[in-house]
């Protein structure tokens, strides 16, 4: 199953990859636009450092960075690429240093942001906090890029990231992460492999609205210490916009064909393989897309969706709904635990104090769980189609007073749910399931 699913992620992905080289190229290769070099030493006409590049550099410009290792945090405030060879051997070795990347748009014109940057082919690596950090900026996109071995500022012991900027409100446990999204739309983490991170690719809101945003074709695995790919609705930055509301919200963001596996399993419960959360009372995760990814192996259920406060009558209501989880194999995850706890290993566990309302799971196939998918919440109601049930235990488990509708999903056995032979069961009330499928689901089949 590895190789070849690999393989056709790969091959799903070549016309995308392919758009976004076309754009880039077209996009640096106007009239107006230089191309700088970058080389060790200086060398031949070249700058020594990519922040002397980058400083010289107009809105447009394409600098193209030799290999070679370069000491120093890269800050971004204007639309250029940094173009490595493609080989992983230019890196930006950030020892000691805050970022290894910084796209910084809480730095250019009032509420601007940066937009139209393009960083592809570096490794990042050592830096304090996160490999590559994107705020208030859109129409980015990072490209075939390996980010790893950051965090390093990260107290384990302590749960605390001393030195972090104040505008990050909630990365305590993580120092951010690999590659960290806030306040960023319209932009593509498409084809980079993220590891030994303390967590792998972040996507919050503390710095402004984050939507419409692509993670494709990553692979993200043995971040030890958080999930592969987070969505969480964090508190707002006040040190940047001192009346912010309760929350700018994290919408429309794509979690497609990637693979995220052996992420938050060096304490129990660190991470999922995708998290979506909505923590406290006025957060907002909703209308995101988790479709045609392999997560396997993490210390969290494989998909994880959490609200831990309801909100009361005057506060700001919680909003994870909508969110949809559909076509992904899901294999081999571990049990939820604390207020969110599930019995055994699990496939997807969606837990909240506050009504959700909208969630579809759809098309994923489970393999090696005790529990496929868990809901848990006081009303609302999750819609659970045309699903591959393994055999080990419970297909569907509501915990909660809200509704399930199991209908039309293969319990690994023609008599459904419950039946004799090897079938997955349903558990708990409120949870529809006939009629059932009486074969495997299989995409198109039906077309």
């Amino acid at each position: 199953m590895d190789n070849s699913m690999l393989c056709e992620n790969r091959r799903r992905h070549f016309a995308l990859l392919s758009v976004v080289a076309v754009l880039f190229l077209g996009y640096g290769a106007s009239a107006s636009a230089a191309t700088l070099c970058v080389n060790p030493g200086g060398k031949t006409g070249c700058m020594a450092t990519i922040s002397a590049a980058v400083a010289a550099a107009s809105p447009g410009d394409t600098i193209e960075i030799a290999p070679g290792t370069y000491k120093e945090d890269v800050t971004i405030m204007k639309a250029i690429s940094l173009v490595g060879p493609q080989n992983g051997r230019a890196t930006i070795d950030a020892s000691g240093m805050a970022n290894g990347i910084f796209v910084n748009g809480m730095a250019a014109a009032p509420r601007a942001g940066v937009s139209n940057v393009l960083i592809s082919g570096l490794t990042v690596r050592n830096a304090n906090f996160e490999g590559i950090l994107l705020a208030n900026a859109s129409d980015v996109t990072l490209l075939n890029n390996h980010v790893v071995d950051n965090n390093r500022a990260l107290d384990i012991a302590d749960g605390a990231c001393p030195g972090i900027p104040a505008f990050e409100t909630n990365e305590g446990d993580d120092c951010g992460e690999g590659i960290h999204l806030m306040g960023v739309a319209h932009s593509s983490i498409v084809d980079n492999e993220v590891d030994y991170n303390a967590g792998g690719i972040l996507i919050s809101d503390e710095t402004g609205r984050t939507h419409d945003n692509l993670i494709s074709g990553n692979h993200v695995h043995d971040n030890p210490f958080d999930c592969g790919i987070t969505i969480a609705s964090h508190g707002p930055a006040t040190t940047v916009i001192p009346t912010a509301k309760v929350s700018f919200g994290i919408v429309h963001t794509t979690v497609a064909n990637n693979v995220s596996e052996r992420n938050g399993v060096e304490l129990p419960g660190a991470g999922a393989g995708v998290g979506i959360f909505a923590p406290f009372p006025g957060t907002v995760a909703a209308h995101n897309v988790v479709i045609d990814n392999v997560i396997r192996n993490n210390g969290l259920p494989g998909v994880t969706m959490h609200n831990h406060a309801a909100a009361p009558a005057a506060a700001p209501a919680v909003n994870l709904n909508g969110n949809m989880i559909v076509g992904n194999r899901i294999s081999g995850n571990a049990a939820d635990t604390a207020d969110a706890m599930t019995a055994g290993p699990t496939g997807i566990n969606v837990y909240s104090v506050a009504p959700v309302w909208g969630t579809v799971i759809s098309q994923n196939v489970f393999d090696d769980e005790t529990i496929d998918v868990a809901f848990k919440a006081p009303r609302g109601q999750a819609n659970v189609h045309l699903n591959n049930f393994s055999t080990r235990g419970v297909g569907v488990e509501n915990l909660g007073t809200g509704s399930v509708d199991a209908t039309d999903n293969w319990w690994h056995c023609p008599s459904g749910p419950g039946g004799k032979g090897a079938c997955a069961t349903a558990s708990g009330p409120k949870v529809m399931t006939s009629p059932w499928l009486h074969s495997p689901f299989v995409s198109g089949a039906n077309d």
